[in-house]
């Protein structure tokens, strides 16, 4: 059985913040044609497919203080992944077993998972879909199922992957204009 050590999913309190599905939208970047990019205060993943479009997917990402910004890749695929919930979930929740295996309902990785180079991240579905568009993880980027299902498809191992934290824009101040 695969073991993925990968974040887990926080009970999201209240409702989400109105995730949609997944479109084709037009996207503006430098970034190659099969790049992942995940825009953590977006709380969008996009992937690119040149000409100036991408497909958009809503997506939950880490909580505030577990959410990180870099340049990595698809490390591996994993479908009905088993799940080992990392040493820092498991101090925040002492009750939760070694490992939850794949397919159960108290499993949070979902179907599918795509495991990234260089940590303990990965971009998975979830057992909590009213988490999607909220700050809800560890770290990982949460997919609803159906959206996991259809990016796994789409990417490969090495597919790149660029996670953005963007700053929100600075308030105006009061003798500030707006241009219409």
């Amino acid at each position: 059985m695969l073991r993925i050590r990968a974040c887990t999913i926080l009970v999201a309190l209240g409702i989400g913040t109105g995730a949609m599905a997944r479109e084709i939208v037009p996207f503006s970047s430098e970034a190659q044609p099969g790049t992942v990019v995940v825009k953590t205060q977006e709380r969008r993943l996009y992937l690119v497919l040149g000409d100036g479009r991408a497909i958009r997917y809503p997506v939950a990402v880490g909580r505030p203080g577990k959410q990180w910004e870099g340049s990595t890749q698809v490390a591996g695929k994993h479908i009905s992944p088993a799940w080992s919930p990392p040493e820092e979930v498991r101090l925040d929740n002492p009750r939760l077993p070694e490992v939850i295996a794949g397919g159960l309902p108290s499993n949070p990785m979902g179907p599918r998972a795509l495991t990234l180079a260089g940590g303990e991240y990965a971009i998975h579905g979830t057992n909590r879909p009213n988490s999607i568009g909220t700050f809800a993880s560890y770290g990982c980027i949460r997919m609803y199922n159906e959206d996991i299902l259809d990016l796994f498809e789409r990417v490969h191992v090495g597919t790149p992957v660029v996670v953005m934290r963007e700053m929100p824009r600075r308030p105006r101040t009061a003798g500030e204009r707006t241009r219409l």
